[in-house]
């Protein structure tokens, strides 16, 4: 059964779309808007979408046509992870300001037995999470270059989950763990207690690598219940 043809159009401008004619196989440019490739089994043949010719001489083998426009699509698949990658200069909400950052250089680094370690931004005055207890807690989730890649700040409302049971990664579960309610920290997560598998990217989002280093600061704002049972 013969297959059926395809077509694909090309933007006749494109340095691309011209390196297809050699300079004996040219039409000139005032007769050509776009180029209709159209693949059978036998051929490829160029035609004018202004003339609605077909130019003469220019015969590909199915094999060359079907490379062609395997090359095409690559370029554009190519062209979006570029945007992707190409992300816009950040002014997004933080927890840790300018003048925050250059306290935290005379901030003394702790590290825990598993490899997490933390600055306090602000140490708490309120009681600390028992295990398996709800948090509500403000958070923004940064690759080590600073890029923010998520943010309950951007989302305008606080992250609720039960501390200490697996609903969050490791290294957050356990950085704030040792936190004081009223608390601010900057919790440095290693590889093996972040993302096994990664997050891809997306437009203003990096790309975070299965089992690469991040960073949160975290506010943890309130331990709902806790403080009606002290009351």
């Amino acid at each position: 059964m013969a297959s059926s043809p395809s077509s694909l159009l090309l933007p006749l401008g494109s340095g691309f779309a011209r390196s297809l004619f050699p300079a004996h196989q040219s039409i000139p440019g005032d007769k050509i808007r776009s180029l209709n490739i159209r693949c059978s089994n036998l051929e490829v043949v160029v035609k004018s979408s202004r003339t609605g010719e077909y130019s003469d001489g220019l015969m590909l083998k199915r094999r060359e046509a079907i490379g062609l426009v395997l090359g095409v699509s690559g370029i554009f698949i190519d062209s979006f992870d570029a945007k992707a990658a190409g992300l816009p200069p950040e002014d997004k909400p933080r927890l840790c300001d300018d003048a925050c950052e250059k306290e935290l250089e005379n901030v003394p680094m702790v590290t825990t037995e598993s490899g997490l370690q933390y600055k306090d931004i602000k140490v708490g005055e309120g009681p600390s999470p028992p295990i398996g207890f709800q948090v509500a807690a403000n958070y923004v989730a940064m690759v080590p270059s600073g890029q923010i890649f998520d943010s309950s700040l951007e989302k305008g409302q606080l992250y609720i989950f039960r501390v200490g049971s697996g609903q969050v990664i490791k290294g957050l579960d356990e950085g704030i763990l040792t936190m004081k309610t009223g608390g601010k920290r900057r919790i440095y997560i290693p590889g093996p207690l972040a993302f096994p598998k990664g997050l891809t990217s997306a437009p203003g989002r990096p790309r975070v690598a299965a089992n690469s280093p991040v960073v949160f600061d975290v506010s943890l704002e309130y331990i709902p219940g806790l403080e009606l049972e002290e009351e």
